[in-house]
């Protein structure tokens, strides 16, 4: 065995490399379950020695532990608020929420497409854009059929919507958990930075929606006046659980506000924040609505990247990022911006980003902090908008298409991919100006 190890760490960097590629590759194709690829991956990973099952080493504590690359911080953060979420959930309030604001539209269509525009972005810059398609798509198709639309058009932006939404905040994206970690930005970094751009970038693309769709989005006004009489009295299922869901999701987004005062960390606030939940609900029942398949994700790809970087491949990669833009700061983020785009419209934008991070840190060790700071929000915009680009490009929009086939109206995967280079597109571009605005001005 001591030559397999030997052999091993001789060729650290191919190897890794090897299977970080092999890894991509698999999830791209989609055939194997992506928390089965990360858990045999970051089993091999550990096995052949790339990264140490020791905690201790001969000098102390061993810096190649394989459990130190685990972002902890995004796993509590993650695990957190999907409890807080799910219990919320269950209230109904954030059905109620949307109902009556399409209330307020009357019925008319292309109103309805901007209101579930709007508050899917909103919900998703505080929920994930799972959770937040989950509770929209069955009032879209309730409304749809109420109007005797199609309801494409319909899911079609909310899709670029929570795409777009999940950028503006630290929690609303995995890619936005990775960098808030990674670079240690807190909850209001990211509101300050990326909200009012991507209401812009928003604004931008239902105007655009707005022109592909209006010959589509018709209907009569007796279906319209249909909307204003939907009963909206019984969707909120539990009072007693609604106060109490909703005081501690207040208490902690305000403990995401007030971080930079009370300096307690976003994973902790929200640790907090499940834990008082879970005092009045059934802990077993909660947890099965827990994601954990994403968590493992999660803890299987921060080990194969972990391999990767202990080798000394990120190191590599971010030398030749300053190598290939001769040490430019605005050519390395416009080409982290443009190239996090289009890649994570291909591959899933969670490994993507998990892999970039590390890189961005070891140059950030290289030219300090304020030289990396274009590039962290670059790779943000980037990851999060460029999930627009294809049917595949976020999970979200994996459930919208799945869901809207079994109701009859599948989405394909060059139809959407149609609108989805003009979105991806312009949210670049403007993205580009911001940062070429806000950093190199």
């Amino acid at each position: 065995m001591e030559k397999f190890y030997d052999l091993v760490q001789n060729h650290a960097i191919i190897l890794s490399a090897a299977i970080l590629i092999f890894a991509y590759v698999l999830i791209a194709l989609e055939k194997i379950p992506k928390v089965t690829i990360a858990l045999v991956g970051a089993a091999v990973v550990i096995f052949s020695g790339l990264v140490s099952q020791e905690k201790i080493a001969e000098s102390g504590l061993n810096e190649l532990y394989f459990i130190n690359f685990i972002d902890f911080n995004v796993i509590f953060l993650l695990v957190s608020m999907m409890i807080i979420v799910n219990i919320t959930t269950r209230s109904g309030v954030f059905k109620w929420i949307a109902i009556e604001l399409l209330k307020l539209t009357k019925g008319r269509p292309l109103m309805v497409l901007i209101v579930l525009s709007f508050f899917t972005a909103i919900l998703s810059a505080f929920l994930d854009n799972v959770t937040t398609v989950i509770l929209v798509m069955p009032i879209t198709f309730v409304v749809a059929k109420q109007l005797d639309l199609n309801p494409v058009p319909l899911l079609i932006s909310e899709v670029f919507a929570s795409n777009i939404g999940g950028t503006a905040t630290l929690i609303g994206d995995p890619p936005n958990i990775i960098i808030g970690s990674a670079a240690g930005f807190s909850f209001m970094d990211f509101v300050s930075e990326l909200t009012g751009i991507c209401f812009v970038i928003m604004v931008v693309v239902i105007a655009f929606l707005y022109l592909c769709f209006k010959k589509q989005l018709k209907t009569t006004e007796e279906k319209m006046a249909s909307i204003s009489q939907i009963d909206n009295s019984k969707t909120i299922t539990d009072y007693k659980l609604l106060k109490r869901s909703m005081t501690v999701l207040g208490l902690v987004i305000l403990g995401f506000l007030t971080h930079d005062i009370t300096h307690i960390a976003t994973c902790i606030i929200a640790f907090i924040g499940a834990s008082v939940l879970l005092l009045f609900e059934n802990p077993e029942e909660t947890f099965r609505e827990v994601e954990w398949n994403t968590i493992f994700f999660f803890i299987g790809l921060f080990v194969i990247i972990g391999a990767f970087e202990a080798a000394g491949g990120i190191k590599l990669m971010a030398d030749w990022l300053l190598n290939v833009t001769a040490g430019s700061q605005k050519v390395a983020s416009f080409v982290i911006l443009w190239a996090s785009g289009i890649l994570s419209g291909i591959i899933d934008n969670i490994p993507y980003t998990a892999t970039m991070a590390p890189m961005i840190q070891e140059i950030q060790l290289q030219q300090g902090r304020e030289f990396v700071l274009p590039m962290w929000w670059s790779l943000s915009l980037g990851a999060c908008l460029g999930g627009n680009l294809t049917i595949i490009g976020a999970a979200a929009n994996v459930i919208v298409s799945e869901n809207s086939a079994k109701h009859g109206h599948p989405i394909q995967f060059l139809k959407f991919m149609k609108y989805g280079i003009i979105v991806v597109f312009i949210s670049l571009s403007l993205s580009s100006i911001y940062i070429y605005l806000r950093h190199f001005m």
